[in-house]
């Protein structure tokens, strides 16, 4: 009898699942199953534009920062003093809203940040900056002194 309870409590278990989904959204085949139609039609999302970072961008003792863009779309002619010592041209790709470039074999990026994001003082509660690393940051609306 223990047997008997044991089995019919293992078959209602078994039938007591979800339902199955008998909701149709493709054709009946002639087997009576359904092909479901996976496919769907998304509308195209274009491609957002990188924002325009063209014109001049200060830093710090004599950092300066000069984009200016290329005839292809999302490419930059770089002009940079990023030190006391260092100064340089250079090519670069934007990607979403940073450009990308090569400095001395080092693949750098300007970021869209704040002043503060710089860790240069003197750039501290500025809005429209760009910053590569810490103490490597230029922004658009000068410096305060």
């Amino acid at each position: 009898m223990k047997a008997l309870t044991l089995l019919a409590a293992a078959a209602l278990t078994a039938c007591s699942g979800p339902a199955p989904d008998t909701s149709s959204d493709g054709n009946m085949t002639s087997a009576g199953s359904v092909e479901r139609n996976v496919a769907t039609t998304k509308p195209a999302t274009p491609k957002s534009k990188a924002p325009n970072y063209a014109g001049r961008w200060l830093g710090v003792e004599g950092m300066v920062l000069d984009i200016a863009p290329k005839a292809t779309p999302g490419q930059y002619a770089l002009t940079m003093q990023w030190d006391l010592d260092n100064k340089g041209k250079f090519d670069g790709i934007a990607s979403g809203d940073t450009i990308s470039f090569d400095r001395n074999g080092i693949r750098e990026t300007l970021r869209p940040t704040n002043g503060d994001a710089t860790g240069l003082k003197y750039l501290f509660g500025k809005t429209d900056c760009l910053t590569v690393k810490p103490g490597e940051g230029y922004c658009r609306d000068g410096l305060s002194r």
